[in-house]
């Protein structure tokens, strides 16, 4: 299996500016996550960028960087830019890693790409793991995911699915998944993608993956085993972390 991991990272954070660039036990998260990418199987991993301080930070510090446009509306437009930047034909494989997961498993993300690698009839992947715990489910900023018996995504959302209509709001035990923001595609899809209308659902919940199921592609979904590292979304995110990384993490 042959993969290259591609993180964008821009500064435009605004629960916690120049996120990329937070010190994290001394270096740059952004240097961190494209460190822990690198334990992967992946054989590049660059990181794609419109900030000039980003790019000399990555270069300062041996990562292989890439400048993109300004005017990007998501990352996945600065994915697709930095696949014709890179030269990637249309069946190569690209991993999508955020730039605030400094603590991703690399394991996760070789499952993550050896999924999409073994199932031709979908265009991405992506990972999820078992949701348990109540105040989670009800949470609008933990995203749920629902799939289908061969283990293909039928819905995104916000909201608490699948709803357990006898549960009173509870989780039914066994059927609740966390979504994991980590994709991998095809890079023809990635430069496709841009190019394909916005959807009502996607607008609505405010999730990009939506556009793909919106125009009858499929996702796979990797049930993982273990949950994900903290990621850093604001200053309490970026303590806890750098506390981990203290202990060994």
């Amino acid at each position: 299996m042959s993969f290259t991991v591609i993180v964008p990272a821009r500064l435009a954070s605004t629960r916690l500016p120049n996120k990329p660039l937070a010190d994290l036990e001394g270096l740059p998260m952004i240097v961190r996550v494209a460190r822990r990418a690198a334990l992967s199987k992946a054989k590049q991993v660059v990181v794609a960028t419109d900030s000039s301080a980003v790019l000399d930070a990555c270069q300062a510090h041996g990562v292989q960087v890439l400048l993109t446009r300004a005017d990007h509306v998501s990352g996945s437009d600065r994915l697709a830019e930095a696949c014709e930047l890179l030269g990637l034909a249309g069946l190569d494989l690209v991993v999508n890693v955020q730039g605030d997961e400094p603590l991703i498993a690399p394991a996760m993300i070789d499952a993550c790409a050896a999924l999409l690698q073994s199932r031709p009839q979908c265009v991405m992947s992506t990972v999820a793991h078992a949701l348990e715990d109540a105040a989670e489910f009800a949470n609008p900023n933990v995203v749920k995911v629902v799939t289908d018996a061969h283990g293909l995504a039928l819905y995104f959302s916000r909201a608490p699915i699948p709803f357990w209509r006898d549960g009173q709001g509870a989780v039914q035990p066994g059927s609740a998944l966390r979504h994991v923001g980590l994709y991998a595609y095809h890079a023809g899809f990635l430069r496709r993608f841009p190019t394909l209308a916005l959807s009502p659902l996607e607008q609505i919940e405010s999730l990009e993956q939506l556009r793909a199921l919106w125009h009858g592609e499929r996702i796979a979904v990797h049930l993982s085993a273990e949950r994900p590292g903290p990621g850093v979304d604001t200053e309490e995110d970026l303590q806890r972390v750098r506390a981990l990384i203290r202990g060994g993490a």
